[in-house]
Order: structure tokens, then C-alpha cells, then sequence
């Protein structure tokens, strides 16, 4: 999305206004599919639920995977994502309760795919997460939010929502590469949308530490990030894999795998630094 149309919602809304929530609102955000987002959505949710966390996970993505890895079938996900960004039901109607205490979840259907003709016309079109969030007033100390695998109007609102992003990065190739276009996207909703955005940190997904490749992105992502990037890094881990299979998160599936106490390892970080962002907003 250009710099200039964020620019001209930002004037017709009136978004530059700082909003306050409780609660620490956080989009897991990459426009490349395949890096580890939904998976970071549910298992980083999960570590903070079992730390004593009240959290929610929006699967924002019409995929639905966030709702199917947390064993939320098809026919129970009535109320969706869709029908809140639409304004057709309230954010705290569409929330479902998860096998995980303490761990609620906004599903998602492929209908969601579907809002970004729905909302062309519409001058909030970028807002309207945000305006949902508005009369929401449950008390979660976390709120995730899976973005779908684009820079489309359903991430921007994530971001127009969100106090931080969180951008897992798969240890490849092209990782640098597909990084500085989202991070010149959140720069720019920062600038036009929403002045709060920080950048919570880049988690490294699907690490092999047999690999070369993995290494030397690793090395390349510190070098040009520094303290941005996250000391715990996500290695590639079987149980991982087969954890969402069984509808359950990592976690739950195998605790004792190096997968989960790597997620665990992640909650304990983000925790240090939302303490740290706290103090610098």
C-alpha cells in the first residue's frame, strides 16, 4: 500500500490520535507465507497464557490455521474476524473460549478474504480493527494478532490496531530481502496511521544449526537489526510440525521438545522487552 493513500485515510479519519487500551496489542506480521506466524500466534500465546497471562489470539488470516491449530473446528466459528471487520457483530461476541486456560480466540473462516472489496470504498477501511478494540473493554494483558501472508488492508489494520509488531523470519535466502519492504510498510503506517507503532522485535524461525544458511542469515539479520532481533531464535523441530495437527500448540502436544521450551524461552523475552518498550513510548 502507498505511502499516499495511507496518508489520505489517515486525513479523512482523523487517526493521528493516540488510543488507550488495556492490554499490550501485538500483530505478528510478514507479508511472506511459510515464515512461522501462525505458529509464533499460537505457541507465543500459549508460553504467556501458562506464565498467568490473560490472552487473546484474533486470527486475522482467512486461512483460519490460528483457529484450527487451537482444535477450532469449522462448524463451531460462527462469529469470525469477518463479521467483526465488517461491523456486522462486536469484537467481544466473535471471542471462543480454547483448551488452553486463560487463552480466548477470535476465529477466522475463508470469508475473511473477502473484506478488502467489502471495505474499498469505505474511508475507515484502515481502522476498523481499531474502532472494534475501541469499545472493548475484557480484561487481556495480551491481544496477538496472526496477520495473513500480504501487506493488504488486513494487515494495515492489524498495524492501525496494534502497539508493536513482532516479525518472525525464516532463516533462508531471501528473509533480508522481503524485510525491508515490511519494514518501510510499517514505517510508513507508523507515520500516517498510527504514531504508537513500535517494532516489538524479529524472531528467527525454522533455525537449523546444521545449516550454514541458517547461520549466515542469522549473522546478516543481527548485522543490520542489532538488539532488534530476539536472543531466542525458533528452531525447525519436528513436534513442532505435527503439534497443529492435532489441534494443539506445541506446548501441549510435547512440552519437554527443544520447539516448546524455545516459545517459552520467546514469552519470557517479550515480557523483558514490553517492560523496556513501556518506559521508551
Amino acid at each position: 500500500m502507498s505511502s499516499e493513500r495511507l496518508t489520505s485515510a489517515a486525513a479523512v479519519s482523523g487517526g493521528r490520535t493516540p488510543f488507550v487500551l488495556s492490554g499490550r496489542i501485538l500483530a505478528i506480521a510478514n507479508q511472506k507465507g511459510g515464515v512461522g506466524k501462525t505458529t509464533t500466534a499460537i505457541n507465543l500465546g500459549t508460553a504467556l497464557a501458562a506464565a498467568g497471562k490473560r490472552v487473546l489470539v484474533i486470527d486475522f488470516d482467512p486461512q483460519g490455521n490460528a483457529s484450527t491449530g487451537f482444535g477450532i473446528d469449522r462448524e463451531s466459528r460462527r462469529i469470525t474476524a469477518y463479521e467483526v471487520i465488517i461491523g456486522q457483530s462486536r469484537l467481544a461476541d466473535a471471542i471462543m473460549p480454547t483448551k488452553v486456560p486463560g487463552l480466548d480466540i477470535v476465529p477466522a473462516t475463508v470469508d475473511l478474504s473477502a473484506a478488502e472489496l467489502e471495505l474499498i470504498n469505505d474511508p475507515r477501511r484502515n481502522y476498523r480493527l481499531r474502532d472494534a478494540f475501541q469499545s472493548f473493554i475484557k480484561p487481556y494483558d495480551h491481544i496477538l494478532i496472526d496477520c495473513p501472508p500480504s501487506l493488504g488492508v488486513l494487515t494495515v489494520n492489524a498495524l492501525a490496531a496494534a502497539h508493536a509488531v513482532m516479525v518472525p523470519l525464516q532463516c533462508e535466502f531471501f528473509a533480508l530481502e522481503g524485510l525491508s519492504l515490511l519494514l518501510r510498510t510499517i514505517e510508513r503506517v507508523r507515520r500516517a496511521l498510527n504514531p504508537i507503532l513500535q517494532i516489538h522485535g524479529v524472531v528467527l524461525t525454522m533455525y537449523d544449526r546444521r545449516n550454514n544458511l541458517s547461520q549466515q542469515v542469522a549473522t546478516d539479520v543481527r548485522s543490520f537489526l542489532g538488539d532488534r532481533v530476539y536472543e531466542t531464535v525458533i528452531p525447525r523441530n519436528v513436534r513442532i510440525s505435527e503439534a497443529p495437527s492435532h489441534g494443539q500448540p506445541v506446548l501441549y502436544y510435547d512440552v519437554k521438545s527443544v520447539g516448546a521450551k524455545a516459545y517459552a524461552h520467546l514469552a519470557g523475552e517479550m515480557l523483558r522487552r514490553d517492560q523496556a518498550l513501556a518506559v521508551h513510548a
